[in-house]
């Protein structure tokens, strides 16, 4: 990078209903934010308009006018080869448009700065490697545990994308052969049983299954992966092995990742993650259970170390470094 020219990037996380981005220096610091509404638009033009008045709000706040080298966008469904953003069930103006050019469109509307876009889980491993528990590492797998499970694939200090731009989906992995019924219209996906609607799913299904079982989650009602937290962590024993559950089936698929990219570590993002030992004790019991022997022992489970109100910012602007 060159300091003396451009030592600033822009990072843009676009959600469902509103669009974070900053400023952000190579050291990782996020000088100012903003955000924008996406869930107002039923097309991308005006959406962009908003986007492109939020930005030059921003950089002129920041005081980077003329600073800014690069643009980084994480979105769900974002293909870093292509630019587009293709049929985003989650965000009204993609969902209506099908495919859209965003990276060409948005690097138009700011005066040709460029602009690098990928999906979100992919951004996440970027920012990561670039500034938080992953860096320095060229061999690592980050998965993200939030209401769905996210996941990107570095090998040799590489993002894996595949020949579409879409690899490293390993949260639609089969986790139990013949297992819930999945969104994306399979059966047994890893996301149905660890995310945190996953964690509720088992919830419901085990208070319904041991009707007799004391546990302080029964009446709830719309069980969330947090209640089942808090119970847990106040002694619940039901609770604790809801966890427990959980742990074992990601770990018993961490190990079969393992062994298609030999990583030198996990790196665990997101709402679930922050359940600490409840969900790591199980999963590493597990991961070096049903590991091959050669890398028993020697991948490690760390968790992301960027401030979560800023990982989706700073994921996204490593892209643009």
């Amino acid at each position: 990078m060159d300091n003396g020219i451009k030592p600033y990037v822009v990072g843009i996380d676009i959600g469902g209903q509103t669009t974070k981005m900053g400023i952000v220096d190579a050291r990782g610091n996020v000088l100012a934010r903003n955000t924008v509404r996406t869930d107002t638009y039923d097309r991308v033009e005006p959406y962009l308009e908003d986007v492109k008045t939020g930005l030059t709000e921003l950089i002129k706040e920041a005081g980077t006018e003329g600073l800014v080298r690069g643009i980084g966008v994480g979105a769900p469904n974002a293909n870093y080869y292509t630019g587009e953003i293709a049929n985003a069930v989650n965000i009204s103006w993609s969902a209506k448009n099908g495919v859209t050019p965003f990276a060409r469109l948005l690097s138009e509307k700011m005066d040709g700065i460029p602009v690098a876009i990928t999906n979100d889980a992919n951004a996440a491993a970027m920012g990561e490697m670039t500034y938080g528990a992953a860096k320095g590492m060229k061999d690592f797998i980050m998965i993200t545990l939030g209401t769905g499970i996210g996941s990107g694939i570095v090998i040799n200090g590489q993002m894996v994308y595949g020949h579409d731009g879409f690899a490293g989906e390993l949260g639609h992995t089969c986790a139990v052969r013949g297992g819930r019924a999945c969104n994306c219209g399979r059966n047994g996906c890893l996301e149905t049983y660890c995310s945190a609607i996953g964690v509720a799913r088992t919830a419901r299904e085990w208070l319904e299954t041991y009707p007799d079982t004391p546990t302080e989650l029964r009446g709830k009602i719309d069980i969330s992966s947090k209640d089942v937290y808090e119970a847990a962590a106040n002694g619940d024993e039901f609770a604790k092995r809801i966890f427990d559950f959980t742990g074992r089936i990601l770990g018993e698929s961490i190990a079969d990742f393992v062994a298609f990219s030999a990583p030198e570590a996990i790196v665990l993002f997101g709402g679930l993650a922050r359940s600490g030992d409840l969900l790591r004790i199980p999963l590493e019991e597990a991961m070096n259970k049903n590991i091959l022997s050669i890398w028993k022992d020697k991948v490690k489970i760390v968790f992301s170390q960027l401030k979560e109100s800023d990982a989706a910012i700073l994921g996204a602007s490593a892209l643009a470094w």
